[in-house]
């Protein structure tokens, strides 16, 4: 099937009709979705994000420094191949920046970004893009000083919810060790944290027990939900999106599996709770922004009109993932007037330097929804103060819309804890 390439930015003709924008060469930047591959669950609702935030702030802004931003938007199926192929082309486009994805298709992109001086804003929290000088020693790490996202490391992620995990079995009063184990698919994006969350763990008094694989796509995982219950697993980390997810948390309620779920930022979310229903409540895991759909906060004006560009009428419910890809755009816009700042070029250079320019960083009108962001020339550790949210799932979840169920009280996100971690030299990229 060959990529869908979405073109919701605008066009030099376009641009013309833009409020301070006549004349003004478009700004080219590439947004690699997955609409269609096998993390497309939560890929849909994060692209729509970021779609939405620039075709806001064309609308609403004329762009940046008065120059629209020519969204490429391209979805490749979470197939890296594609994801290379697409860069160049847009190497071609002269893209000063781009919004990308996935692990596997970033990490492989990390020298061509890195040569070209590309900023690349990822869906992929990988611990390995962190290391922004090069300076961890680690095998198989390499310098990455255009690569960012918004919020903690899949790693930094994981060491919260092991440092909850440590507190809350002391305050449950049972003896004995208690069991982790690792639980994804055999490929980058679940493994990225899986030695640094293993390696904690021990730390912490964990017994760490043999991982246990499942595929990215759903699927019947009683197996996996039997061999949780023969070790006596304790607490276990879902390194998948929530698709695959939900099959595993559907089959250990079937087989009467007790164990604590940790969910990675992508493992759960509002639509999955309303698709796994009863099997969903529980589940701890990171939430990268400082509020989610429908709480109050000052920048939540911001993103319901951020929402309108494609829902006018304002109804849909918005889950988690569509907020951090409204942040995560939002930094790559003002990273980018950053460097259009007293006349300067808006180069891939001076979009790069505009993500040092602030400390304690949360984008102008989206305070108390963007949470703090802080990027070094040398650590590209973004978030380290990690909000850890657990699912309540209250009743029936078959009948009514996401909003008729949170409305309800059904199914609710609640905030558990903030773990505030160290930003130690030997985590840097790991």
């Amino acid at each position: 099937m060959a990529m869908r390439r979405h073109m919701l930015g605008w066009t030099a003709a376009a641009a013309l009709a833009l409020p301070g924008a006549a004349g003004a060469q478009p700004i080219p930047l590439g947004h690699l979705m997955d609409l269609s591959g096998g993390t497309s669950d939560v890929g849909t609702p994060y692209s729509q994000g970021v779609n939405d935030t620039f075709a806001w702030v064309n609308k609403t802004r004329g762009g940046v420094a008065g120059r629209p931003v020519n969204v490429m938007a391209t979805d490749y199926g979470y197939q890296a191949p594609r994801a290379v192929s697409q860069y160049q082309a847009w190497s071609r486009d002269r893209v000063v920046g781009i919004m990308g994805w996935g692990t596997a298709d970033t990490e492989a992109l990390v020298r061509f970004v890195t040569r070209d001086k590309v900023p690349y804003v990822s869906g992929s929290y990988s611990a390995a893009l962190t290391d922004a000088g090069g300076k961890s020693g680690r095998q198989g790490v390499e310098a990455a000083p255009f690569n960012f996202f918004y919020g903690p490391s899949y790693s930094d992620g994981l060491r919260a919810m092991l440092q909850w995990a440590a507190e809350d079995w002391k305050a449950k009063g049972r003896p004995g060790k208690p069991k982790y184990v690792h639980m994804g698919a055999n490929h980058p994006y679940p493994n990225s944290p899986k030695a640094a969350g293993e390696a904690l763990a021990q730390e912490l008094g964990f017994e760490v027990l043999p991982p246990v694989t499942f595929a990215l796509t759903p699927g019947d995982y009683t197996a996996q939900c039997l061999t949780l219950k023969n070790q006596g697993a304790n607490y276990a980390y879902l390194g998948n999106t929530a698709g695959s997810n939900i099959s595993v948390l559907r089959a250990c309620q079937t087989a009467g599996v007790d164990v604590q779920f940790l969910g990675n930022v992508w493992g759960m979310d509002e639509n999955a709770m309303k698709a796994a229903g009863a099997a969903a409540n529980g589940v701890v895991f990171p939430v990268r922004t400082a509020a989610v759909w429908g709480q109050q906060a000052p920048g939540m004006a911001q993103v319901q009109a951020i929402s309108k560009m494609s829902d006018a009428a304002g109804t849909a419910y918005r889950p988690v993932h569509y907020l951090a890809g409204i942040c995560s755009a939002m930094l790559m816009v003002e990273a980018m007037e950053t460097a259009a700042a007293n006349g300067g070029q808006v180069t891939g250079e001076r979009i790069r330097d505009g993500f040092y320019a602030r400390k304690d960083w949360v984008p102008k009108g989206f305070e108390g929804v963007c949470s703090p962001s802080n990027f070094t020339p040398t650590d590209h550790r973004g978030q380290l103060e990690i909000a850890l949210y657990r699912s309540r799932v209250a009743g029936d979840t078959s009948n009514g819309s996401v909003q008729d169920l949170v409305g309800k009280g059904t199914i609710k996100l609640e905030k558990v804890t903030t773990v505030s971690l160290p930003r130690k030299p030997e985590w840097l990229g790991w």
